[in-house]
């Protein structure tokens, strides 16, 4: 009885692979916009019908995506921060793997850019469904964080990852705009806001101004509610 059930779930969890497979392939070379599902259906050999079985919409297909990158960046990341303890060295580690990761989307970056946009829209980056893959974006962000040995006050080390989250969101949508040679316009920014944030960092310690730095995460928390 149960010899039975097992060839099918196992051809069923091949077939979803192969859809998958197939789909951010497609994302990766051809975009958003040509992406479609029939397109998807046909390369991978099966129905539409089996493929909105497996997964009801392409923006589901999206999801995938966004958590394969995800976890790929979680992968490319981990080396460098197992060889660094400075923090500023630990979140450059995030933020550059990071836009690594998006390097092969640039071209058809503005296409998903278009779909996302929208706060109705299931795949923008805070939407219910896209919180897996912004999950691991912030638990990279306060490993980073919490392996360093920089010693922040309580409060800033709890609410920093979460902002830089946003910080994350914000310098992908400036590399979506970028047209400079490898997107070098992006990296430069980044090595900005990294030495600013070394030198405003250790004035969180500073009790007359660990305030309104609580309240300046407070909101950007809020912004991302």
């Amino acid at each position: 009885m149960f010899s039975s059930s097992a060839p099918k779930t196992a051809k069923s969890e091949r077939t979803s692979a192969r859809i998958r497979d197939t789909a951010l392939r497609s994302f990766r070379e051809r975009g958003y916009d040509a992406t479609t599902v029939r397109a998807i259906a046909a390369e991978a050999g099966v129905s539409v019908g089996v493929l909105n079985y497996h997964f009801p919409s392409k923006n589901h297909l999206v999801q995938e995506l966004y958590v394969q990158v995800q976890e790929a960046h979680r992968q490319a990341a981990a080396p460098a921060l197992a060889a660094s303890d400075d923090l500023i060295d630990r979140l450059r580690a995030v933020f550059a793997t990071g836009l690594d990761g998006l390097s092969p989307y640039h071209a058809h970056a503005p296409e998903f850019l278009a779909a996302a946009v929208s706060p109705r829209s299931p795949v923008n980056p805070f939407a219910e469904d896209s919180a897996p893959a912004l999950a691991i974006v912030e638990s990279l962000f306060r490993e980073a964080v919490d392996g360093a040995d920089t010693t922040l006050p309580d409060e800033l080390t709890a609410a920093l990852p979460r902002a830089l989250v946003v910080g994350h969101l914000l310098l992908a949508l400036f590399w979506v705009y970028d047209r400079s040679p490898q997107q070098r316009k992006t990296r430069l920014l980044l090595d900005h806001g990294l030495r600013l944030l070394r030198t405003a960092l250790p004035l969180a310690r500073i009790p007359l101004l660990r305030r309104p730095l609580q309240d300046l995460l407070a909101l950007i928390a809020d912004a991302r509610g």
